[in-house]
């Protein structure tokens, strides 16, 4: 209720595969987000939570019934404009909005996520630090504290500038820093390494044979010696007033060969890679977990071609799946299976399942 365009609105999905269909800027994607964020508690456009009210509203209230292992979980957020969301699960107040994170995996896949290999690293370490944090709560527990520190530690690299004798204070925030960042290293190292292995599998299928694709964690210093590089970059820390060593500027790679495909790869190829990373989240999830994530895909297929477009919906059978497309011509002309297709237009959303 009240959030983004959707003045009310009420659906119930199939577990099997639900399109969403309409003219852009209808709020199909509206959907979607809403559904994130009541698994993730964010955004995933990275929109802050007073802006996701409807206009002329101080609140928006979301509702969802989550089905986990045969146990029904009632899911409400209440998000405020002057003050921090509220969740509740089965009537009962969170503490903490991350204690919701893990009851239900999300894989979101968008247009933006086609440009994960050629991007930035910080966008690379979205990506790990999104799936990461809803697999492992410790994980989320260390990187919340790691960047609370990085900005605490960042303040102060300021105020050094005029109040130098502060520089000795540095060594708190330091010890902090190594503990929390040595643990997100090791985790963001083997997380890298177990989903390489699925991911050449996915992608020698996707690209017919003809690559093979490595994916290489690349961390800004090993975790061994995290605390000899903190302390060796203090001094130009102190000069440029913020922490420039540390896990906040890891990176991983994308090779076929000695081809670096952030660099030099072709955008076919670029863009097989994100699929493959996609779908290779998708396996990684399952395994992990023992249960099947839920996927979303906005406007992405659009972006594909038949063959990639064939590929990816072959290989999600048994997901539940959420798709938001411009028209319904490419999933009929493809034979896609179409369990629920809700029409959406200006904030209405119609049960329709004609073909």
């Amino acid at each position: 209720m009240n959030f983004r365009n959707y003045e009310s609105l009420d659906l119930k999905f199939s577990e099997g595969t639900n399109i969403f269909y309409g003219d852009n800027a209808q709020g199909k994607t509206n959907i979607l987000e809403s559904l994130y964020l009541i698994s993730t508690t964010k955004s995933h456009r990275g929109t802050g939570d007073r802006d996701l009210i409807r206009f002329g509203q101080d609140e928006a209230h979301i509702r969802s019934i989550i089905l986990k292992k045969e146990i029904d979980y009632q899911v409400d957020m209440h998000l405020r404009k002057m003050r921090s969301k509220g969740i509740a699960v089965n009537g009962q107040r969170l503490r903490k909005a991350s204690q919701l994170i893990g009851l239900l995996h999300i894989v979101f896949f968008s247009p933006e996520d086609l440009s994960i290999v050629k991007n930035g690293p910080a966008e690379r370490r979205r990506f790990m630090d999104m799936e990461l944090c809803q697999l492992d709560a410790s994980y989320l527990h260390d990187l919340n504290h790691y960047n609370k520190v990085v900005e605490q530690r960042n303040k102060l690299l300021k105020e050094i500038s005029q109040f130098p004798q502060l520089a000795d204070t540095l060594d708190v925030w330091d010890e902090q820093l190594v503990s929390y960042g040595t643990r997100i290293i090791d985790r963001r190292k083997q997380f890298i390494g177990d989903l390489s292995q699925i991911v050449r599998q996915i992608h020698e299928k996707l690209s017919g044979g003809r690559e093979s694709l490595l994916i290489t964690y690349e961390p800004n210093t090993e975790s061994t010696l995290l605390a000899d590089k903190i302390r060796s970059a203090r001094e130009r820390d102190i000069y440029q007033k913020m922490t420039t060593a540390g896990p906040h500027r890891d990176d991983f790679s994308f090779a076929d060969g000695d081809i670096d495909l952030r660099k030099f790869g072709s955008q076919g190829q670029q863009r097989t890679c994100a699929l493959s990373l996609k779908l290779s989240e998708i396996r990684l999830v399952t395994e992990m977990i023992g249960d099947k994530p839920v996927l979303m895909l906005d406007d992405v297929l659009s972006e594909l071609d038949s063959r990639r477009q064939n590929y990816l919906m072959s290989t999600i059978g048994g997901i539940q799946t959420f798709i938001t497309c411009t028209g319904l011509d490419e999933f009929v002309n493809n034979r896609f299976s179409l369990d629920r297709v809700f029409e959406i237009e200006r904030g209405t959303a119609v049960q329709n399942n004609k073909q």
